[in-house]
């Protein structure tokens, strides 16, 4: 499903907030007719991120068609949802604890001033650019690595060890944006939003280009120090085992 996080207090299911997993739950109500169906996804996105392909999972009390599931589930939604696709599964699928990898898309503005039209779905970086240290210091982000410094506090995961498959950036002129891409095994709270800030840190001759190697070590998430806005990041899919990373 993909879906605009600007009006959504995340993924996840909170009292009293509108969040993605709440407005799902809500339209499942209606279609069981009362039934209480719980959804589990992916990840949990945080208020203000985007979704182009999150992947959701639920136990549907009945019998209904997939391609039936998808036109009655979307005509319950919000305008700011949309189921994609929909097919039954396996009873031992698990939207979150099958997963293989994830890709991150993160859009950054390069205009001087915010863009009013933009400013919900990308971050805004004006500053100067050197777009070839950028380039070489992804390549000290792809490998496996124990990525503490690049973790927000709040996480529970204990194991901060990821791999990064492949780690992008490019511009799109025509917009006035730089967009970089992250593919990985997983990723920590906050981790693609501080890669990102560091990154733009290294472009701008504030950080060496090869800082990364050092952040590796020290294992200090103070030392990374910024946070890209929630705006710029996409989770653009989810891989599972049965797929390969395209």
């Amino acid at each position: 499903m993909a879906y605009d996080g600007t009006d959504f207090s995340g993924f996840q299911r909170q009292p009293n907030q509108r969040t993605v997993q709440g407005v799902l739950e809500k339209a499942l109500f209606k279609m069981t007719k009362g039934a209480a169906v719980t959804v589990h996804g992916s990840g949990r996105t945080d208020a203000g991120v985007h979704a182009l392909g999150q992947v959701i999972h639920f136990d549907y009390p009945g019998n209904i068609p997939a391609e039936n599931m998808l036109k009655a589930l979307n005509s319950l939604m919000p305008l700011d949802t949309e189921i994609l696709n929909s097919a039954i599964v396996p009873e031992t699928f698990h939207a979150q604890f099958n997963t293989t990898g994830k890709r991150y898309l993160y859009k950054v503005d390069r205009g001087y001033y915010t863009n009013p039209f933009t400013r919900h779905y990308a971050g805004h970086y004006p500053y100067p650019l050197d777009l070839a240290k950028i380039k070489l210091a992804l390549e000290d982000v792809k490998g496996t690595h124990d990525f503490t410094s690049f973790a927000a506090s709040g996480g529970v995961i204990k194991n901060k060890v990821r791999t990064i498959y492949d780690a992008q950036v490019w511009t799109v002129p025509e917009q006035n944006q730089i967009q970089f891409e992250f593919y990985g095994n997983g990723f920590l709270y906050n981790m693609v939003r501080i890669l990102v800030a560091t990154l733009l840190e290294i472009g701008n001759g504030r950080r060496d280009v090869h800082d990364f190697l050092r952040l590796y070590e020290v294992k200090d998430r103070q030392q990374a120090r910024g946070t890209a806005p929630a705006s710029g990041l996409y989770l653009k899919k989810v891989y599972y085992e049965s797929e390969n990373s395209h």
